[in-house]
């Protein structure tokens, strides 16, 4: 007969909920992590990650989700692999959730770690140079094109903040953008417009990235309907990020106007008992490496809110 409560839940195998796990195996704590397809999130579709520490020469997406994987594997992680359909924290001392074969389980503390996705243009050439040339972190990926031509697209704040970041590497940086203005704020567009490195493409959005064996050039269409083309060696897709929250209850965690879930210091929300870690938490900076570390975090505190159970 299937397990159906825990004292703890970790929801979702990327690298936070992978850390979680290991924290949470190691501890000996109840628990399970639910994950609805092999782990690794986000990181699976990366090709190559150049700044986790402790891989001097760099390591592919998949082998390092491989390492996290085994490593959790190693205290026993207990994983489910099944799809959440909706998260009920309406009982604090009983969260529930419905699972996609009409099956439950409840626990008395619950991590999400959903994650998040970098919003995509869906055009020809994105998926297909994905990782060759096509990019949505510049912070991640910027050494990769030292003394390249590269595209930002986008005009937030953070499109314009990874292009003033890009020119530490790249020789040029084009911001391509379909209005007559940026939405950035405008001390961040004041230093982008000084910046000698940093060209913009007006009124124009991107309709295809062509390339053989890498990014080659891109394809655009003006507001007036003329075409042109680009090239380039690497493009950054920067036009926002989506919260992975369809089963969450928003308003209970006081998510905030983009979805993201607002948490304390020690990954704690509004709900007592619920933690979240990864890029699903509201904040500026979402990188493996404070996935990882934030995923720990949640499994202490989730370790002092069960405790707290028993006083």
């Amino acid at each position: 007969m299937q397990k159906n409560h825990f004292d703890l839940v970790i929801l979702g195998g990327g690298p936070a909920g992978l850390s979680a796990g290991l924290y949470a195996a190691r501890a000996r704590l109840d628990h399970v992590m639910v994950e609805k397809g092999a782990p690794g999130g986000q990181v699976l579709l990366t090709d190559w990650v150049d700044n986790y520490p402790g891989f001097p020469d760099g390591i592919s997406g998949f082998d390092l989700v491989e390492k996290m994987s085994a490593h959790a594997r190693r205290f026993d992680l207990n994983i489910l692999t099944a799809e959440v359909e909706h998260v009920d924290l309406s009982d604090p001392a009983h969260k529930h959730l419905t699972l996609d074969n009409g099956s439950m389980i409840s626990c008395h503390s619950l991590i999400i770690c959903t994650g998040a996705r970098a919003n995509t243009l869906d055009i020809p050439g994105e998926h297909e140079l994905r990782g060759k040339g096509v990019s949505y972190c510049g912070t991640c990926d910027a050494p990769f094109y030292r003394n390249m031509h590269v595209a930002v697209i986008g005009g937030g704040n953070t499109a314009i903040q990874e292009a003033e970041y890009l020119t530490k590497f790249a020789s040029r940086v084009t911001v391509i953008h379909r209005r007559d203005q940026l939405r950035a704020t405008k001390i961040v567009q004041e230093i982008a417009f000084a910046n000698n490195r940093i060209d913009f493409i007006w009124n124009s959005r991107v309709t295809s990235i062509e390339g053989k064996k890498g990014v080659e050039r891109l394809h655009l269409v003006d507001n007036s309907g003329r075409a042109s083309t680009l090239d380039v060696e690497g493009v950054f897709v920067l036009i926002g990020v989506t919260p992975n929250n369809a089963c969450l209850p928003l308003d209970l965690l006081q998510a905030d106007k983009w979805g993201f879930i607002p948490t304390d210091a020690e990954t704690c929300t509004a709900v007592d008992g619920v933690m979240a870690a990864g890029d699903i938490r509201s904040k500026a900076v979402r990188q493996i490496v404070n996935a990882a570390g934030e995923g720990a975090t949640a499994v202490l505190a989730a370790e002092a809110y069960l405790q707290s159970l028993k006083r």
